[in-house]
């Protein structure tokens, strides 16, 4: 069970913490860790504006004390530089409408909009949230003034000893209301080694697991010593009170998966689909290259950066009629199309690069099932056949509304063909030692991977039907186990 420490600058602003247990940066430094002390989550309240400054120090010592802070050292280090475009835009978003040519200022505690301020918006209060959620700190000010084109979003570090009056009082109550709300410790439930976020979107169509699944690893989690809940992106609040994240939701580089995963990372999560895995796997140009250099068995593939005559040329020179186009990324099989000819090669190329700057053709195998096997950490856990959707040349027919995927075989691995586990093997080699399913095609005696998916679908009475609930047993031990190595 965890408790929350405050820590401020000097005594005078420990006189406003009454309702909590605070400390001075002295007392703090002088009296922690302590012997048998329960798991520690600290929030610094000190000025961390200044490079090796108290504030600085407090959060460094903290995270080599193994107490969980906010902000962490890499949230400061961050907010050094943090003339963010992205952010701008979604300001700017946030301000349409809003006449002004003078600089806006929003002060933001820990994630929510300040009472006070001038401009009271639900735009605004979700962007309040983004910028939390990229640079988690108790107060942050940030100034834009929408009449400069472009303008920068400049998102700034402020310090508790700076707020004064109604400022101060609706910071005291919004930190309230995080630690008994977001930080939250209930004593229901039995004493968890780790806490885990499970990311899922309860809005998705076609999620990688199921409500059923999402509980199963989630009982499964509590049996190796992990506490998991699962949450969605906005529920998540800051990374630093977790200790492993399992994404849950269809990953995507331009994405929150991508950015979560990476800022996970950086607060020393374990994380499962890591960053690297989800740049690799979502990007089909990197796979088809990577395939090639490594000697992994797929389907002919050319990249394509045109539709003119003269490229036209050259696919059916390569491929002949029909072919497969995909777009760089997808999943679910999604930005796939087999074309019938050239007039429709000619429009579908056409179509695509509105969109992206490559596009890869690729010869169409035609099966009646492909192959996904789950691997993790370099072991197949699982082997599923997904029979094509009826009158259709996919196990997904996104156009159907009543038959939108094909039949499965789940399977124990020893059954699989040797060949197929060896691809998925070594096309998982060179992506990394997360969680992957591989899709393969088998005609006669050769196989050829497809792809490599970072987010596989897990869902029960599917990918579970051999070996149930020992399949989420499987992966939550993996987790245990690395987090056990990371020594927390």
């Amino acid at each position: 069970m965890y408790k929350t420490l405050v820590v401020v600058d000097n005594e005078t602003q420990l006189a406003d913490m009454s309702a909590f247990d605070a400390v001075t940066f002295e007392r703090y430094l002088a009296d922690y860790p302590k012997r048998n002390e329960r798991k520690t989550r600290l929030i610094n309240l000190c000025d961390t504006r200044q490079y090796l400054s108290r504030g600085y120090y407090c959060s460094l010592l903290a995270e080599a004390r193994q107490h969980k802070v906010l902000p962490s050292v890499s949230a400061i280090n961050d907010l050094r530089d943090s003339d963010e475009k992205t952010l701008s835009l979604q300001l700017s978003a946030a301000l349409a409408g809003v006449p002004s040519d003078k600089t806006i200022t929003l002060m933001i505690f820990f994630g929510q909009l300040a009472d006070s301020q001038a401009i009271p918006d639900e735009r605004l209060a979700k962007f309040a949230r983004q910028v939390f959620d990229q640079y988690p700190a108790p107060i942050l000010k940030v100034s834009l003034t929408p009449a400069h084109k472009p303008s920068p979003c400049i998102v700034e570090r402020y310090a508790y000893a700076q707020l004064e009056g109604d400022l101060k009082s609706a910071f005291l109550e919004q930190l309230s209301s995080f630690v008994e709300n977001v930080w939250r410790t209930p004593t229901s439930r039995k004493r968890a080694r780790w806490e885990m976020a499970i990311l899922v979107n309860p809005n998705e169509k076609q999620p990688p697991s199921d409500k059923v699944a999402i509980s199963r690893f989630i009982k499964a989690a509590s049996k190796v010593g992990i506490h998991a809940e699962a949450l969605s992106a906005e529920e998540l609040g800051p990374l630093s009170q977790y200790d492993a994240l399992f994404i849950r939701e269809t990953t995507a580089i331009d994405h929150h998966t991508y950015r979560l995963a990476r800022k996970a990372e950086k607060e020393g999560l374990v994380v499962i689909d890591d960053a690297t895995s989800i740049l690799r796997c979502c990007n089909k140009v990197f796979l088809h290259d990577a395939f090639s250099y490594n000697g992994v068995p797929s389907p002919k593939t050319e990249v394509v950066i045109a539709a003119s005559e003269a490229d036209l040329d050259a696919v059916e020179q390569s491929f002949g009629y029909p072919l497969v186009l995909k777009m760089p990324e997808g999943s679910f099989s999604k930005g796939v199309y087999k074309v019938k000819d050239r007039a429709e090669l000619k429009e579908r190329l056409e179509e695509l690069f509105v969109d992206t700057a490559l596009v890869l053709a690729q010869e169409y195998l035609y099966t009646d099932y492909d192959w996904r096997i789950g691997v993790l950490n370099g072991r197949a856990i699982y082997a599923c056949k997904y029979m094509m959707a009826r009158n259709h040349w996919q196990i997904y027919n996104h156009e159907s509304k009543r038959f939108n995927s094909g039949g499965f075989e789940t399977l124990p691995t020893f059954e699989v063909p040797r060949a197929v586990l060896q691809a998925a093997l070594k096309a998982c080699d060179m992506i990394g030692n997360g969680l992957y399913g591989v899709d393969i095609k088998q005609k006669d005696n050769q196989v050829y991977v497809i792809e490599v998916n970072d987010n596989p679908s897990i869902d029960h009475k599917v990918e579970d039907v051999y070996l149930g609930n020992e399949l989420y047993m499987v992966i939550m031990t993996e987790f245990a186990n690395r987090l056990e190595k990371r020594g927390r």
